[in-house]
């Protein structure tokens, strides 16, 4: 039993599970699978990694004393590095699939595509300072950096609503985090609670 609890807790079986869902769009991709076919599910993990991660602060005030809040929270780094490198992904086949740069600069102007291209530049730099060295070095400022995780979240939704010219799927992924953001402010203006930290 200690020996199964010290595999789940290892950050290395955590890395695994979130590489997991990559190996079959990786593995389509090399064995020449469109890859037209490939953009939506890359870029659903990218955010479906970037919203669980935004969701624990409003988790943890909602359930203070869930061991699973508290696990997850302490793996929030790993979810946000994760939904960078599956938003990286999700860029580099659309490049590809496009074939030519002077392709990807004619298509940027489209609302669908530059909200994309938004949302990816924000991840950049928050994934390389998802580390505890950034932390140390930045002080304060590590956090401001950290709270344009929302704008990415705002560009990220316009990109798949605009994108597929649907609201389902976005609305589906979006509306759980909208609802726990709107308690987290509640909660911390009105019932006491403590001031909700940034995603990282």
């Amino acid at each position: 039993m200690t020996s199964l609890k010290a595999i789940l807790n290892s950050p290395l079986f955590f890395w695994a599970l979130l590489a997991l869902p990559s190996t079959g769009m990786i593995a389509g991709a090399l064995n020449g699978r469109d890859l037209e076919s490939l953009l939506h599910p890359t870029g659903e993990f990218a955010a479906r990694f970037m919203i669980i991660a935004m969701m624990l602060t409003p988790l943890r005030l909602m359930f203070p004393g869930a061991a699973w809040v508290r696990w997850l929270m302490a793996r929030r780094r790993y979810l946000g590095v994760a939904a960078f490198g599956y938003g990286a992904l999700h860029t580099l086949y659309y490049v590809i699939d496009l074939g030519s740069l002077s392709a990807v600069a004619a298509d940027f102007m489209k609302l669908g595509i530059w909200t994309g291209w938004v949302a990816f530049l924000i991840f950049v730099p928050l994934a390389l300072t998802s580390n505890a060295a950034s932390v140390r070095l930045m002080g304060p400022g590590w956090q401001t950096l950290q709270r344009l995780v929302y704008l990415a979240a705002i560009m990220t939704l316009l990109h798949w609503i605009t994108i597929h010219n649907t609201f389902g799927g976005a609305l589906a992924h979006f509306v759980p985090l909208a609802v726990l953001e709107v308690y987290r402010v509640w909660k911390v203006r009105f019932g006491g609670g403590e001031v909700a930290s940034v995603p990282s």
